[in-house]
């Protein structure tokens, strides 16, 4: 009888964890999105969710051309994040996998709550050994490691060149702005 109220009580606490994931707020959301950007941007941007197809719910509408996303707890690759437009744009042609980005000017995101992805080399990666990046900021343009100089291996601090070698490279600078 112990051990079958033991696996009631286990399975329950299971279950209020599920609940309590599947019924997050739209203010936690929003709250996790902002903890991506600097407060200056953070406080006029607008907030968003946005499903694995690129369709975005709006949370809270923006001023500034920021829009912060919350992400999905556990989902590599899916971290709070704040992108200007340049960055939407670049955002939106990865997702629709076109050969390269398309915005005509550099973008600016932040990652000030850190993330993770798949890969440092392969933007279109799914699985692996994850990364996990530290708080950093990101310029959105096709940098060259043999222009700049700079590394191409994930670094914890610093800044090096994330997916070097394709069109999707861009500045990974490890630190807050």
């Amino acid at each position: 009888m112990k051990i079958g109220s033991l696996a009631l009580v286990c399975v329950g606490i299971l279950l209020q964890g599920a609940l309590l994931r599947a019924g997050e707020t739209t203010a936690d959301k929003v709250k996790r999105a902002l903890s991506a950007a600097p407060p200056a941007i953070a406080k006029s941007a607008k907030v968003a969710d946005m499903d694995e197809k690129g369709n975005m719910t709006v949370l809270r509408e923006g001023t500034n051309g920021f829009t912060c996303f919350p992400g999905h707890v556990g989902v590599i690759g899916d971290v709070p994040m704040c992108a200007d437009g340049p960055s939407m744009q670049w955002i939106h042609d990865l997702m629709d996998h076109k050969p390269k980005p398309t915005n005509t000017t550099p973008g600016l995101i932040y990652m000030l709550a850190g993330g993770t992805d798949w890969s440092a080399s392969d933007p279109f990666a799914t699985s692996g050994t994850p990364i996990k990046e530290p708080p950093h900021w990101m310029i959105m343009w096709p940098f060259d490691p043999k222009t700049t100089g700079l590394p191409t291996t994930a670094k914890q601090t610093g800044t090096w060149i994330m997916y070097a070698g394709t069109p999707w490279a861009h500045l990974m600078i490890n630190q807050h702005p």
